[in-house]
């Protein structure tokens, strides 16, 4: 099963694994499972470690790409345009990118994050 990991998702898992629920931990681990990271993430990373909000450097985050066996995934314009379609549930810009990426790919997403379960026909994995 392909999975996209939310931000929080890949941050937790890199720098506070305890922090995973037992069934993300399951899901991470699981070889059947096709990990990917949507580049609206890295985007997301990158601006908030430029302000303090996070200190994650680009090497740390290769690093993860590399123990994770995670992808990136391109983020389209058939993405951008699922954001009309979308309920304002949740009002982050980047968590709305995701969810409607995620949408658009059909895949299950990775969260801890309650308000993406407010989205219809979005299976969420925590």
């Amino acid at each position: 099963m392909r999975l996209l990991l939310d931000t929080a998702t890949l941050i937790y898992a890199v720098e506070a694994p305890a922090q995973l629920s037992k069934r993300a931990s399951a899901a991470l681990r699981n070889p059947g499972n096709v990990l990917e990271l949507s580049a609206v993430s890295i985007t997301e990373i990158a601006i908030k470690s430029s302000l303090g909000k996070l200190n994650v450097t680009a090497a740390i985050l290769r690093q993860a790409f590399q123990d994770l066996d995670t992808r990136i995934l391109p983020y389209t314009g058939d993405h951008a345009f699922r954001l009309f379609e979308l309920p304002l549930h949740h009002s982050d810009p980047f968590d709305r990118q995701i969810i409607a990426q995620a949408l658009s790919e059909e895949l299950a997403i990775v969260t801890p994050d309650d308000k993406f379960r407010l989205y219809s026909g979005l299976t969420v994995i925590w």
